[in-house]
């Protein structure tokens, strides 16, 4: 059976995503506020700083991920992008965070991290760890990147491309003026 051409891999930690998520319907929640009862230039300055929050925990806390696709890695940090063809990966490893080596150097993905909790125990060696651990996660990912560095790596061409998250820097730099704005006027 033919793979997909355009098959991808998305690994990312969910216990963010879901604090993220939170963090940003409390933030809605705040601006509905002030949309509603406070329409002042202060209260213009404060959506602003809401704003400002609530993208800031967007890109923090729901954005890191590792996408493994056919052309290459893509992992997206808090606020830049790496793209890594499979020929460029030269080693792949876990320490809190994963790590993926390349010959210009090491490059995190928070996307997928380590807990404390399971760094101690496998520390101490006592307790068993779990089959869904945090660790058993990352070994798999880490096991998963090998497989696509193996399986790609020969047919790949490229260099790592590396850019800044535009939309994200031009909504905080939007919610900055807004803040600033009603700053001034108030």
């Amino acid at each position: 059976m033919k793979a997909k051409e355009r098959e991808q891999e998305q690994y990312l930690s969910t216990s963010n995503r879901i604090t993220g998520v939170v963090v940003m319907v409390i933030g809605v929640l705040g601006l509905l506020d002030i949309v509603l009862e406070w329409r002042t230039a202060g209260g213009l300055m404060v959506a602003g700083v809401i704003g400002i929050l609530m993208v800031l925990a967007y890109a923090g806390l729901v954005r890191p991920s590792v996408n493994l696709r056919p052309d290459g890695l893509l992992i997206r940090n808090h606020l830049r992008d790496h793209r890594i063809p499979w020929n460029k990966v030269t080693d792949v490893d876990v320490t809190d965070i994963l790590r993926v080596h390349t010959e210009r150097g090491k490059i995190r993905c928070p996307g997928v991290q380590l807990v404390m909790r399971d760094m101690r125990k496998q520390r101490v060696g006592g307790r068993k760890l779990r089959d869904d651990s945090s660790i058993s996660r990352a070994d798999f990912v880490v096991a998963r990147i090998e497989s696509h560095q193996e399986q790609y790596g020969p047919t790949a061409e490229g260099e790592v491309v590396t850019t800044w998250a535009y939309p994200e820097l031009s909504i905080i730099a939007v919610f900055a003026l807004v803040a600033v704005i009603g700053g001034l006027f108030r």
